[in-house]
């Protein structure tokens, strides 16, 4: 486990691209795309400036609802949250909750234990697949 909670994979595609990419992926896994917020456009209509940045919400209540029937203030990390950004040197990076962290965090008993180790595999199976890049780091 990470001590922020945070999992950030390199991707090798721009930060639209891996943003529609992972909505692909989202979709196609049969999980809902509750928002997607595009940070930087936001910034822009207040004539701010900020490098790409999209945070998109998703999940699936089967998954979720474990986790606050157990702790209701789990609700507060879910739906799962995914942020794709650029950093100053024009690499992409997509950043998620590592899900071992939010049960810590919330402190999540036994009865979650496996829908916490089903999201963890799902994620990390999910963003690998549409990264497609090797190049991995825990914040």
């Amino acid at each position: 486990m990470s001590s922020n909670g945070l999992i950030t994979v390199a991707s090798r595609f721009s930060a639209r691209e891996t943003m529609d990419r992972l909505i692909a992926a989202v979709t196609s896994a049969g999980l809902h795309v509750f928002a997607r917020i595009d940070h930087a456009a936001n910034a822009a209509q207040v004539g701010m400036e900020l490098r790409p940045t999209e945070l998109l919400i998703f999940g699936n209540p089967r998954g979720g609802t474990p986790l606050m029937q157990d702790r209701q203030t789990a609700g507060i990390d879910l739906p799962v949250k995914a942020l794709v950004w650029e950093d100053e040197e024009g690499k992409v990076w997509l950043t998620y909750n590592e899900a071992a962290w939010l049960a810590a965090r919330h402190q999540l008993g036994d009865r979650s234990k496996d829908a916490v180790e089903a999201i963890e595999k799902g994620l990390a199976t999910l963003i690998r697949s549409i990264v497609e890049s090797a190049d991995t780091s825990q914040s």
